[in-house]
């Protein structure tokens, strides 16, 4: 099946694309902030630049949209129809590239979690907000007083 836009509509709207402040990563910021759960964002010295750092106990949040990053068995990663040998490779760069900055961090000695975009529907982010909450709680580090 052809591309139904001409180039420059497609170019248009693929530049409206985020890859930070997203719907889902600013829902779950607030719903962490309520919790009482503080963290720096987008950590430029860190491998993938994590969404969420939260760096007194070592974890680093991702959130990962399912269709660009191939979220499995999830009806939102599917392929395009057309054009798909570029798609194909695209998402394998992706899914790499993710899969190295994991192991990078990991070998820096962070705990890495991914949230996907479907887990943060409105239904479903008090849950993560809770899983996160004891991801982060579970590894803070405990503060002796002298």
């Amino acid at each position: 099946m052809a591309d139904t836009l001409t180039p420059a509509q497609r170019s248009e709207r693929m530049s409206r694309i985020r890859s930070s402040n997203t719907k889902p990563e600013l829902a779950l910021r607030k719903a962490a902030h309520k919790l009482g759960l503080r963290y720096t964002l987008r950590n430029n010295d860190l491998p993938g630049k994590p969404d969420m750092v939260f760096r007194r106990s070592r974890v680093v949040v991702f959130v990962h949209g399912c269709f660009w990053h191939r979220h499995e068995n999830c009806k939102v990663a599917n392929l395009p129809k057309s054009n798909t040998a570029f798609w194909e490779e695209k998402f394998e760069r992706n899914v790499m590239r993710d899969a190295r900055n994991d192991e990078q961090l990991r070998a820096l000695g962070w705990q890495v979690e991914v949230l996907w975009e479907c887990e943060l529907t409105s239904t479903k982010l008090a849950n993560a907000a809770q899983k996160l909450r004891s991801i982060v709680k579970s590894g803070q580090k405990i503060r002796v007083r002298p």
